[in-house]
């Protein structure tokens, strides 16, 4: 008996021995991955990487770092070339391997691009870091407390009425995910059985035998979220997430509270300047106070027109078709806020650009924040810090003139041309020739000439579109009510799709700060120029460039998109959005829109190479040798903005105006108090009629 249970007991050992062995093996055994890694094309951005897996258990989740690629793919798409991805890749027995892959680069932009796309993201980790969720101030993470259930097949344009028929369980019940809850009928003939889609307690939102979305009725194409005839309430909120299984989250940039928090110092510093002056401001563009023989080069109106020139373009049109993409129509309240708030800002940084210029023997001027932010510090016994900040501030100018105010404004001007005329098509190169002539002939005269050309086209331009916006919003203004309803209640009462209040209200912010860019520094350069005696007056016509470029146009670009109902429709963005919803009422009006786009890049890269020549001097020196080898340089970046895509580099660039705002900003804030003592003097001298004498500085 003894025998047989000690052969007992080491059999089994044996028996699981062997079994813990097989068992290890198991978990252990890494299953093979074959890659398969294509570039398909030498445009940027479209690397393909494909992965086919030999062992395991199926079916496997990859969880790629590529946010866009989903778990239950093996193939990631869009990849940027020259930039490693990883790849965790799991069976169904949770055994998992990583690996990591690369597409190779092989043309240049490919190069450019992938060198580039590093360097972005470290900025965009300094630009867009969050403050407060670093703090644990708050959550960033997007919650979805329920899921809202459309009426199937339905899309923004739409000409289909869908009733709901029948509710097939109660108001308050709890569902299953895939139960039936309803019955709809399509344009009253065709019925469609609607199901959960997800568990929790539903709640109908449209009565039975009333419509949930009719195609005549104005409310119901302007409502944000007028498909939906019911949400299911989650048991437990759920997370938001990207494609790849990423927590999605709406984070508070610094970059945009820096812009933010400034203009809303400043306009509490100034006196709420943005309201009290606007009158006097208007005064002066029409050139009430104007004094020819005051010292400058330019009229208040010429320097607005070129400062104006510099910021209505692109982010205007394609600009806001993202913020009303991403936070809905509320994001428009939040865009006109920060525009009335940017103002102020404006006041502050051009009074200064006027006050601290300077005139060389020539009569050329040289101004803007590097003057400001080194002589005006200076005053103020801090030398090395202004030095550090001017010469920082300058390189970043000219780093942003050669790329967002310059390729960005040709390759894009390219491809909405070409968009419209097919015969470009291929013809970038010679497309970038051409306009690099026309921009030479404007630049290679001077400030003088800059103002000459943006003093015409930009009011020319700027009557068109906000005629035709008026059109737009004219012919659909039975939905002037649902309209500012979905404004308001967007901006207040978002739903967490559109990341929230918070999130509206940050899209809202951001796209306004990109687009009118108060707190850069980059019109203090434009209005330095000004034929003026007293700097106040300068910061007066200044402060009308956020409330033009963001409160009006801004603003008519977005109605335009929530009137038309365009801003519900889902996968088109950009400048292709806003130009849809032209068409829907001016068939031909895209044909104009690309015309006015043309022209908007087209003013927009004249002013920005004086912004930048003007980087470029302070760095370099101040003589006709270092100009003109700037304005051959930036005409040579003309050509080979609308010849290449250069993706990472554009918003590399992009992210250059926006690190403008940091060192010009800090210096606003030190000399905000000397700000405020020459505004009390000026409107001493203009309540005693003494505006248009020379000052005694002067």
């Amino acid at each position: 008996m003894r025998k047989f249970l000690l052969l007992f007991l080491i059999g089994s050992s044996l028996s699981l021995s062997v079994l813990h062995a097989q068992e290890a093996t198991d978990e252990n055994d890494d299953f093979e991955v074959k890659a398969t890694i294509e570039n398909p094309t030498k445009t940027i951005n479209d690397g393909i990487i494909n992965l086919e897996v030999i062992g395991g258990t199926p079916p496997y989740t990859y969880k790629w770092t590529d946010q866009a690629t989903p778990l239950k793919s093996n193939e990631a798409i869009g990849l940027v070339e020259g930039i490693q991805y990883d790849v965790v890749i799991t069976d169904s027995r949770q055994h998992s391997v990583s690996k990591s892959y690369k597409v190779k680069a092989s043309s240049i932009t490919e190069k450019f691009n992938g060198v580039f796309k590093p360097v972005v993201d470290i900025m965009g980790q300094v630009l867009f870091w969050d403050p407060f969720a670093a703090i644990s101030l708050y959550d960033p993470v997007i919650y979805a407390e329920e899921k809202l259930i459309p009426a199937p097949s339905w899309n923004a344009t739409t000409n289909q009425s869908y009733t709901l028929s029948k509710r097939l369980v109660e108001n308050g019940a709890h569902v299953e995910k895939g139960q039936n809850i309803a019955i709809i009928t399509i344009d009253g003939t065709k019925e469609e059985k609607v199901k959960a889609l997800a568990t929790g307690i539903v709640n109908f939102r449209t009565e039975e035998g009333a419509y949930i979305f009719n195609p005549e009725n104005s409310e119901h194409l302007i409502e944000q979220g007028a498909q939906y005839l019911a949400s299911i309430k989650y048991d437990e909120p759920v997370p938001l997430k990207y494609p790849n299984g990423d927590i999605q989250k709406k984070e508070i940039p610094f970059i945009v509270v820096w812009l933010i928090f400034g203009a809303a110092f400043f306009t509490f510093r100034m006196g709420f300047i943005n309201l009290r002056g606007f009158k006097h401001s208007l005064q002066l563009v029409r050139g009430k106070y104007s004094d020819p023989d005051a010292p400058g080069q330019v009229t208040h109106f010429q320097a607005l027109a070129t400062a104006v020139s510099a910021t209505v373009g692109l982010g205007n049109i394609a600009g806001v078709a993202v913020a009303i993409s991403l936070g809905g129509a509320g994001a428009t309240f939040w865009m006109i806020l920060a525009g009335f708030l940017g103002m102020s800002s404006k006041f502050v940084e051009c009074t200064l650009g006027v006050k601290y210029r300077f005139i060389n023997k020539e009569g050329k001027i040289f101004g803007g924040p590097m003057n400001y932010l080194r002589y005006g510090l200076e005053k103020r016994n801090l030398k090395q810090l202004g030095q550090f900040l001017a010469g920082i501030f300058a390189v970043l100018c000219v780093g942003a003139s050669f790329g967002a105010g310059n390729m960005f404004q040709s390759n894009q001007s390219f491809e909405i041309m070409a968009s419209q005329f097919s015969f470009l098509e291929g013809y970038g190169f010679w497309f970038g020739v051409g306009m690099a002539v026309l921009v030479g002939v404007v630049i290679i005269g001077g400030i003088q000439s800059i103002a000459k050309v943006t003093g015409k086209v930009v009011p020319i331009m700027a009557f068109v579109y906000v005629v035709a916006a008026l059109v737009v919003i004219g012919i659909n203004i039975e939905n002037i009510g649902p309209a500012f309803s979905a404004i308001f209640n967007g901006a207040f009462s978002p739903n967490a799709l559109k990341g929230g209040f918070i999130g509206v209200l940050i899209v809202g912010f951001q796209r306004a700060a990109f687009s009118n860019e108060a707190g850069v520094g980059s019109a203090a350069i434009a209005h330095s120029t000004t034929k003026t005696h007293h700097p106040p007056s300068e910061g007066f016509v200044a402060l009308l460039e956020p409330f033009i470029d963001t409160v009006v146009v801004c603003t008519l670009t977005a109605l335009v998109l929530i009137f038309t109902g365009m801003h519900e429709v889902p996968g088109v963005g950009g400048v292709k959005l806003t130009s849809e919803a032209f068409g829907t009422v001016i068939s031909w009006f895209p044909l104009v829109l690309a015309i006015a786009v043309f022209l908007f890049a087209f003013s927009t890269m004249i002013s920005w190479s004086y912004y930048g020549m003007r980087g470029w001097t302070y760095l370099f020196g101040k003589s006709k040798k270092s100009e003109m080898s700037y304005k051959v340089v930036f005409l040579i970046f003309v050509v080979v903005g609308a010849s290449v895509s250069l993706g990472s580099v554009l918003d590399f660039s992009d992210m250059m105006i926006l690190a403008m705002s940091l060192p010009n900003i800090v210096g606003l804030y030190i000399l905000s108090g000397e700000v405020r003592s020459d505004l009390t003097d000026y409107l001493k001298k203009l309540k005693n009629g003494e505006l248009g004498k020379a000052s005694k500085e002067s």
